[in-house]
This record gives C-alpha cells, structure tokens and sequence, in this order.
C-alpha cells in the first residue's frame, strides 16, 4: 500500500491470533506500509505458522510485517528511528495481548541490527533513501531476507531468489538461504 504523505490510517494483522486487528499508521512523509495482499502473498511464500523463528523488521514504520510475523508466532525485533513511528509501535504492542512476550521495539538505525543470525529479516526502507542494497547486503547470513525495493534485484552472493512479484510501483523478492546450516 502506497501511502500518500498527510494521509493517515491504518492497515490490519491479515493472520494469526491477532488476525483483523488494525494497527494505526502514523501521519509521516514516505511511510508506505505494505498492503494487505502483499503480505498475505509474503506469508503464503514462508508458511503460516512461524512459531521458533527469530525475525527482524529492520525499518518497521507501522509495524505491519513485523506483528504480522509476531501473529504467527514468530519472535520479532521492531526497529525504527522516528519518534513518532516508535511510539506508535510502543502503543500498539502495549495494547496487543501477549505482544509483550513476543515483540521487542528497540529505537535506533536499523543497521545497527541488520547482520546475519535471524530467521528472517524484513526489509522494507523508505524508498527515497534508496538504501536497498545496503540493506540487502547486511542481511546476508540470515536463512531468509524479504525486500521491498522500487526497482528488482538479483540475488546476492550465496542466495537464491525463491519468489518475486511486481504489485504497482513495489518490488517483493524473497531470497533463501542457498547451504543452510543444518
């Protein structure tokens, strides 16, 4: 979901316990949370249930992947450097029954948790920042990496594009791990 600057709203948990519940997405310029659709595709690629994962939503703005993946049972780490954006985090895990247990919000730069050792990472920057391959970059060791990006991009070095898909001005790759450890 493209959101236009100055337009607020929110978007919903489309699975898992917290399924239908909506989630607020804070009035700040360049915060495009990903759509309904996108991330039910991006859930249907890895598997509904992600119960022992350790997953990373490096740039979290609304939080949309992340709690979806904390829905699902995954073990989740929200990173966001926006004040307001944290806050909102903040609140809406507070309100969510259980989040506490299962999902940490940390302030900061994302690159500062990005690096090898999760499950899986979330990779949606803003894309004005064009700091997609950076990102990508410093996600490689993970099992897998998803990356929202304007543009395609191939996979890197030691990885395999397991899925991609083009819906509107957005580009979702899933890569996989290629020699998982055992």
């Amino acid at each position: 979901m493209n959101k236009k600057s100055g337009a607020a709203g929110e978007v919903r948990i489309i699975g898992g316990r917290w399924r239908r519940t909506k989630l607020p997405v804070p009035d700040l310029p360049g915060l495009r949370p990903t759509g309904d659709r996108l991330r039910e595709t991006l859930f249907n690629w890895l598997g509904q249930e992600l119960g022992g994962w350790k997953v990373l939503d490096a740039f979290a703005g609304s939080g949309a992947l992340g709690l979806e993946a904390a829905s699902r049972g995954a073990q989740v780490t929200l990173v966001e450097q926006d004040a307001r954006a944290l806050r909102s985090l903040r609140e809406v895990v507070a309100r969510l029954d259980g989040a506490a247990d299962c999902v940490r919000v940390q302030a900061g730069d994302a690159f500062g948790q990005i690096g090898p050792g999760w499950d899986l990472v979330l990779l949606d920057p803003p894309f004005e920042a064009d700091l997609f391959e950076r990102a990508l970059h410093a996600a490689c060791g993970s099992a897998w990496i998803y990356l929202e990006a304007s543009r395609e991009f191939a996979a890197p070095k030691g990885y395999r594009l397991h899925r991609h898909l083009k819906a509107g001005a957005v580009h979702a790759h899933l890569f996989a791990l290629d020699n998982p450890s055992p």
